[in-house]
């Protein structure tokens, strides 16, 4: 038998630890002094207490170990489970990581740039609401898998995407808004492509011509928050302008690979605005 001294020793865990798992049914002694209170382990317990500390150090919670230890036949099955949650937690952390650091190396600044006429092709798509909020992870996987399927929808038609595709929000027709179960947006591919490629393209996608304007537009990192739309929006409107405004009417979110660039119109102020 060995004393939790020596056991403490050999397994590298603490008499605090091991007094622990021994109260949540983990590692439970060979044999406690009724009348000390001390506990003795073997040395058969040693290889389930190598167990138990390879699976605490993945994070594995108390309760998974222990139902690991109590269903044998399940244990690789939870440990894949939790690898694949450990994953996608690590892939949230490197994609705030990459915000952070981009945020703080650089302010995000506004920027006034000329974006030029195109063709462009776009698909309504409707984002499912949710009682009282916007549920912006949601709208994204809906609102991303509208692009790619915009996208391959034109490459399959023979007509080529020339620029970065964007959305926006739209009002649709009345029809359109009756039978929507959430607030409709439109996708847009800019594309170049002859007149065979446009007329085999489906009937729910509009071809248009995306009129030249002068854009204000600030680029943010990383994936779409309500927090970051509010940002930009307040950025965009704050921007000094001289005898122009920005039109919320037209504002566009490009997609980039890296981040949302939202951008608006810039209109100038006209005599007839200032009278009427």
């Amino acid at each position: 038998m060995l004393t939790i001294s020596d056991f403490s020793e050999m397994c590298y865990l603490s008499p605090q630890t091991l007094r622990y798992y021994h109260s949540e049914g983990l590692l439970v002694p060979a044999d406690v002094d009724p009348q000390t209170g001390y506990r003795s382990y073997t040395f058969d317990q040693v290889e389930q207490a190598m167990l138990i500390t390879a699976l605490r150090g993945t994070g594995m919670s108390v309760k998974l170990v222990r139902r690991a230890l109590d269903e044998p036949g399940e244990a690789p099955t939870l440990l894949q489970e939790h690898a694949d949650e450990v994953a996608a937690q690590r892939q949230l952390q490197d994609e705030a990581i990459s915000d952070a650091r981009m945020l703080v190396g650089s302010r995000p600044e506004a920027r006034l740039r000329h974006v030029p006429e195109a063709t462009v092709v776009s698909r309504l798509v409707t984002v499912e609401s949710v009682p009282d909020r916007y549920d912006w992870t949601a709208a994204e996987a809906t609102l991303g898998a509208a692009v790619d399927d915009l996208v391959a929808t034109v490459q399959a038609c023979g007509a080529v995407v020339s620029g970065t595709p964007w959305r926006g929000w739209t009002r649709g027709t009345e029809e359109q808004r009756q039978g929507a179960d959430g607030p409709p947006w439109l996708v847009t591919v800019p594309v170049e492509a002859d007149a065979k490629a446009l007329a085999a393209l489906p009937d729910d996608v509009v071809v248009q011509t995306f009129e030249a304007r002068e854009e204000l537009s600030i680029f943010l990192p990383g994936k779409s928050s309500m927090a970051k739309f509010a940002t930009a929006m307040s950025r965009l409107t704050t921007y000094p302008l001289d005898a122009a405004y920005v039109d919320f009417s037209r504002m566009r979110q490009v997609l980039h690979d890296d981040g949302v660039e939202t951008a608006m119109a810039v209109r100038e102020v006209e005599d007839a605005d200032l009278v009427g």
